[in-house]
């Protein structure tokens, strides 16, 4: 019972975060204000415009979406291509893309510290102990393929990737690498398709669908040299 409940504990943090968004957003005149600008300023379809609005902010407006990065990975139900978006509308290709994947390594190196932290009983307690093993022989013989598929995927969940390496103890080079891998051609393709949003959806089925099979290729692959090499030692 106990084990089933922890698994929950994600989505109830994400929950609270939402809630207490909400709150400000309607407790809080000067929030509820911005939000409801920069919305507009994002649905009207003028590039001009939005970079205009942006550029108003200074420096602050590119931290504001690399803290916005930082705190979407603990709101598990907010897609994580969102952010990228907005980075690309508000400075363009090349400068929306840095400031996406600065944000996303940030995101990622807090989320793995806080992975490691979060490890042995506890651990225990979110995944129990049977998928602990499987989780753990996945990470150990798939962990960089897998970090690539969850990063390069949009309909995956981008971010508990990182509690899970922490949690796994992956090596941290190795994960921020594979990071990089998924999200520098993630980051480059949305921001291609955010230039024309008529395609964008379009764009992340695609990019969704080729890491997928890629990934599949890669363990077909691999599955078949690991029982080559247990015949040959046989």
């Amino acid at each position: 019972m106990k084990n089933s409940a922890s698994k929950y504990s994600s989505f109830i943090l994400s929950g609270v975060i939402l809630l207490l968004l909400l709150t400000a957003y309607f407790t809080l005149p000067g929030f509820k204000d911005f939000v409801d600008t920069t919305v507009r300023v994002l649905t009207n379809g003028n590039t001009e415009i939005t970079r205009a609005y942006f550029k108003d902010f200074g420096v602050w407006g590119p931290v504001a979406i690399i803290l916005f990065i930082i705190l979407q990975m603990f709101l598990i139900i907010f897609p994580s291509w969102i952010p990228i978006i907005v980075a690309v509308m508000a400075y363009g290709v090349w400068w929306g893309s840095l400031i996406s994947l600065t944000g996303v390594v940030l995101a990622s190196y807090i989320g793995y510290f806080i992975g490691e932290k979060l490890k042995g009983v506890f651990l225990t307690k979110i995944f129990g102990e049977d998928n602990l093993k499987k989780m753990d022989f996945w990470i150990g013989n798939y962990g960089f393929g897998s970090v690539i598929l969850f990063r390069i995927s949009p309909f995956l969940s981008n971010d508990s990737i990182s509690f899970i390496a922490g949690m796994l103890g992956m090596d941290l080079k190795k994960f921020i690498y594979a990071t990089l891998c998924g999200m520098v051609p993630l980051t480059i393709a949305i921001a291609y398709f955010a230039e024309d949003p008529s395609k964008l959806k379009d764009g992340l089925y695609w990019i969704g669908g080729i890491g997928l099979v890629a990934y599949l290729i890669y363990i077909l692959l691999d599955y078949k040299k690991r029982k080559r090499n247990s015949n040959s030692k046989s």
